[in-house]
């Protein structure tokens, strides 16, 4: 065996543990950025293989199909249309005068860290934010998130079949996110989808400037001027660490450079391998943050919140940055004044990529409903959204936030069996999910309650815990 020979099966090993999600070690062929210390261990529910008939069904792409039909195969979408072969012994479910649509993806949640029941938010019970500085990049979310929240069990029944769980915005670099399927588990990692791209979470405005101010013991930026100069230094201090692994991985330097949990973070960011999620609300806060991401070459992959977004859209379409906004939230902060219901719809006419998120476990259980909000106000304003379109706003469009759109968000073949069967038409408040399914496996079904113990916080009530 050459010695050329060799390296390339070793470095062939690496890069195909680091896919498997196996634990692994940094290596000239697998930079420390990309490496998840906590791999998923999620594995599909019991499935079968199935046919739904006679249903208005939403592709997520754009397209609507009425008395369509939809073939599921080892929990992959097989074949889509209208008058599909029934294949022998396949078992049919007839959504006659139901829609089916792709299964509702939440890019924006705190899930596990604001607990639902709150109870005190800013203490015991919150872990949505790590406050020892305002770069905490070292910090992974899924780290400490609580499974027993009711609120992965609401957004299900919602109709939500994958989630990101993000920490909160009081640090500028507030850390890695993660993404998950809202199932019954007793750890992150069963919940946790294998192979999505590693997220990050960073912050702008009035957010991490105030917590800086307000905090005794954290010495940070107290102004605007001050983050981006704070994030300018912190980008490229994350240079010099990517160049030194460069050089390593090119034989240039005999030994790999002192690993550094949170400049790493930022370099994979910059290498295009992290997910970048901003925090804005302010239209120039956004620009300055687009502008920032362009003197260091990387891009914003979504800007949350985004009251303004609707302000700048040849800017945000210009640099392939995704806006994940709400329905109708403003007014309960300085920054969300300036914000519109049609937020959404001007976003999407103008040919931005725009997405609803929570941001809260309430809203998060009716998701299909914000941008049914938005859609009204836009036709408020002669703008019409048909429902064939806005369903991008919580399936397609949100994949593309996570770096999933070629596996979940559509209804196409090939693609993951995530689906919802609706009792009605999906953005009417009178709709709910009949039946959850993911990976082809039926997560939730309103006719048969869950066949499992309820979570924790629920023992002891009266009542059906599920409406």
């Amino acid at each position: 065996m050459t010695m050329r020979f060799a390296r390339g099966v070793i470095a062939m090993v690496a890069a195909l543990s680091l896919c498997d999600g196996a634990r692994s070690v940094p290596s000239a062929a697998v930079p420390p950025w990309r490496i998840d210390p906590f791999p998923s261990t999620y594995h599909p529910l019991p499935r079968s293989d199935f046919l739904l008939t006679n249903a208005t069904i939403l592709d997520g792409a754009g397209r609507r199909i009425d008395h369509g039909d939809l073939l599921v195969r080892d929990g992959k979408v097989v074949q889509i249309g209208a008058a599909l072969a029934h294949p022998a012994g396949m078992r049919v479910i007839d959504a006659q005068g139901r829609w089916v649509t792709p299964g509702i993806i939440d890019v924006h949640t705190h899930n596990g860290t604001f607990v639902v029941p709150l109870t005190d938010i800013d203490k015991e019970s919150s872990d949505v934010s790590e406050l020892n500085s305002p770069n905490v990049a070292d910090t992974w979310i899924e780290t400490a998130i609580n499974v027993q929240d009711t609120g992965f069990s609401r957004a299900l029944e919602g109709g939500v079949t994958t989630m990101q769980v993000l920490p909160g915005s009081s640090p500028i670099f507030s850390g890695r996110s993660v993404v998950v399927h809202p199932i019954q588990a007793t750890n992150i990692a069963a919940m946790k989808v294998a192979g999505a791209p590693q997220g990050f979470k960073m912050a702008c405005g009035e957010n991490p400037k105030s917590q800086d101010a307000d905090a005794h013991d954290i010495h940070g930026p107290t102004s605007r001027q001050g983050e981006v100069a704070y994030i300018r230094e912190a980008f490229m201090a994350a240079q010099d660490y990517r160049d030194a692994w460069d050089r390593y991985a090119r034989g240039k330097a005999a030994t790999p450079p002192k690993r550094d949990l949170k400049v790493e973070a930022l370099a994979g960011i910059l290498a295009g391998d992290i997910h970048v999620n901003m925090h804005c609300y302010r239209s120039d806060d956004m620009a300055t943050m687009l502008e920032v991401a362009r003197e260091f070459g990387f891009t914003i992959g979504s800007f949350h919140h985004a009251a303004e977004a609707y302000k700048i859209p040849a800017m945000l379409r210009g640099a392939g940055t995704c806006a994940a906004v709400w329905g109708d939230w403003w007014g309960f902060k300085m920054e969300g004044l300036d914000g519109v219901r049609a937020n959404a719809a001007l976003l999407d006419r103008a040919g931005v990529c725009v997405s609803m998120h929570s941001d809260s476990a309430i809203t998060g259980q009716r998701l299909n409903i914000e941008a049914a909000k938005a859609a009204g106000a836009a036709r408020a304003i002669g703008i019409d959204v048909p429902p064939e379109r806005m369903i991008r706003w919580v399936t397609s469009n949100s994949a593309r936030i996570l770096g999933l759109q070629t596996r979940i968000g559509t209804l196409a073949p090939g693609y993951d069996a995530d689906l919802v069967i609706w009792s009605a038409n999906p953005f009417s408040v009178y709709a709910r999910a009949d039946l959850v399914v993911i990976d082809g496996a039926v997560a939730y079904d309103r006719a048969s309650p869950p066949a499992h113990s309820p979570s924790d916080f629920e023992l002891g009530r009266t009542g059906a815990p599920h409406p």
